[in-house]
């Protein structure tokens, strides 16, 4: 993110905070399995969220969810913290202000 655009940051799985320009792959695997790498020399990865089994497991565009849902907050104005939450037996992002 450039000049005075929000700063949006996405609650990783075990409890860290990642600065969404700070992402530049997103995977989700076989399992449920969300991970980003950062931009940085060691293309550090980290997990977003931990794989399931069975109807546990987020849909298969959930990481593309995510990507609309970093560009829908990131008009908000605001700083904003994106979660993944398991609501009514489904995976949903949920976005609020910091």
């Amino acid at each position: 993110m450039s000049g005075n655009a929000p700063e949006v940051w996405i609650s990783a799985a075990e409890g860290d905070l990642i600065r969404a320009d700070a992402i530049v792959v997103l995977r989700l695997d076989g399992t449920g399995r969300l991970t980003v790498q950062l931009r940085d020399e060691a293309k550090v990865s980290v997990s977003l969220l931990e794989g399931a089994q069975g109807e546990g497991r987020p849909p298969a565009d959930f990481h593309r969810r995510l990507v609309r849902m970093i560009a829908e907050v990131a008009d908000s104005g605001s700083a904003q913290l994106i979660s993944a939450r398991r609501v009514d037996g489904g995976w949903r992002w949920i976005s609020e202000p910091l």
